[in-house]
């Protein structure tokens, strides 16, 4: 099992950047592969970019490429998100995730992006 604590979000200006932390438990981080997902109100939780195990795949949303990257490091058990060219479609909260090797999925508590245009 792994928990996920979220960390950086903050008020920011449209064209701003801002590098969202997720910090794991475990010693086991490296089995996982990592993701970064967000959620605007009233709308529906949307996924932003993913991360191999290893680090060497990354996937992103259209939305967000070119603009995002996320990263990984598994001797720190951290992955990151940074942003930058922030527009104010990309406030939500955003959420980690982390996924097993057998397909179980854990969530972050989540934490507030604020883009002010």
């Amino acid at each position: 099992q792994v928990q996920l604590v979220e960390s950086g979000g903050r008020l920011v200006q449209a064209g701003g950047s801002l590098r969202l932390s997720c910090a794991a438990s475990g010693r086991t981080f490296s089995s996982y592969a990592m993701g970064w997902f967000r959620q605007a109100p009233g709308k529906q939780r949307e996924f932003v970019a993913a991360i191999s195990y290893g680090g060497a795949n990354t996937h992103y949303a259209d939305s967000v490429k070119g603009r995002f990257t996320i990263s990984r490091d598994n001797a720190m058990n951290t992955v990151y998100l940074q942003m930058s060219s922030l527009k104010p479609e990309d406030a939500a909260v955003y959420y980690c995730n982390a996924v097993s090797l057998l397909g179980v999925i854990y969530w972050g508590q989540g934490i507030q992006v604020t883009v002010s245009s």
